[in-house]
């Protein structure tokens, strides 16, 4: 077993240091300074914390609420952090997206290999 955290230790770091991770992290860090983008979450938090307190008690939010709430979505969604921070996530994503595709290949020749490999 310790084979395999050691491997699963050097992918978490050949990931890092992809060119779809740095740019992930830089796009997470500017969003993190974007004081804009951090009120905009903030209020969307609040909103949906009030939503959830109505709705356990069985009322549905106001109409005003929920349009206060969509607008302050949009305003969050035109911010170009944020519209850079979902680009560079979703390019990670393809990146995970193929990392995981190989390991199931391997885990599928693994478990027909005649080798048994000690945990």
């Amino acid at each position: 077993m310790a084979e395999i955290q050691d491997m699963a230790k050097s992918l978490g770091q050949a990931l890092g240091r992809t060119t779809e991770y740095q740019a992930l992290d830089r796009a997470m860090k500017r969003a993190n300074d974007d004081r804009d983008m951090v009120e905009l979450k903030n209020e969307i938090e609040r909103m949906e914390s009030a939503f959830h307190t109505v709705l356990t008690q069985g009322q549905q939010p106001g109409p005003e609420a929920v349009e206060e709430y969509e607008n302050t979505v949009v305003k969050l969604q035109a911010l170009p952090s944020y519209q850079a921070l979902i680009a560079a996530q979703a390019n990670f994503e393809k990146v995970m997206v193929r990392v995981n595709e190989s390991i199931q290949a391997g885990m599928v020749e693994g478990a027909a290999s005649r080798i048994i490999i000690p945990s």
